[in-house]
């Protein structure tokens, strides 16, 4: 079988910006990488800012000082594009709610839902919990009410609730208008 040819890309690889997250992530300062990996700070500030590009040499001694592979400032970061009108709808329950998944469906640190209240929408009767370890609450527009057991906030646009995961609670549209809301969910739920 014949290889395919592939043309060399011409296009830079920044590593820069990451060598300096890496950096500032061991909350090191520019001095400290010079002193322990023998490199001026001029250079490094330059190969932080990709203006120029260290030997291999260098590349392998700072990546041993700052405590990362080599191969992660040259991994693609990985990336999902939801837009809008593809979002997949989901329906975690309740009535006169339209609700669309917002981040990737195999996403299970962090999960983003849009719904969209009708006037007088409301969730269950009996309070329920989502299986999370936190939940964050936005109004975009509308009010919203959000009740617990012992509480009830009356959310207005731009008020954000955040609370424990797993708390029951329910919710409802109190007003004549829609309500635009945006559930965070850390440490998500599985199977939403």
């Amino acid at each position: 079988m014949k290889a395919l040819p592939v043309e060399p890309s011409t296009a830079p690889v920044a590593i820069g910006p990451r060598i300096r997250a890496a950096r500032q992530a061991q909350r090191m300062t520019i001095e400290q990488v010079a002193a322990s990996t023998g490199l001026t700070k001029g250079f490094l500030s330059r190969v932080e800012r990709d203006l120029t590009s260290p030997s291999v040499a260098s590349l392998v001694t700072l990546c041993q000082v700052l405590s990362i592979p080599i191969g992660d400032l040259f991994q693609v970061p990985d990336t999902h594009l939801t837009r809008l009108p593809e979002a997949p709808r989901i329906n975690l329950g309740g009535h006169g709610i339209r609700e669309a998944l917002l981040t990737a469906r195999s996403e299970r640190r962090l999960q983003v839902i849009r719904a969209v209240v009708e006037p007088h929408g409301k969730g269950e009767d009996e309070l329920y919990a989502v299986d999370c370890e936190l939940e964050v609450l936005h109004v975009v527009a509308g009010n919203f009410v959000l009740i617990f057991s012992n509480d009830r906030y009356d959310l207005g646009t731009g008020d954000t609730l955040t609370f424990p995961g797993r708390e029951p609670h329910t919710w409802a549209n109190p007003g004549e208008q829609e309500a635009v809301v945006l559930w965070t969910l850390v440490g998500a739920a599985p199977g939403s």
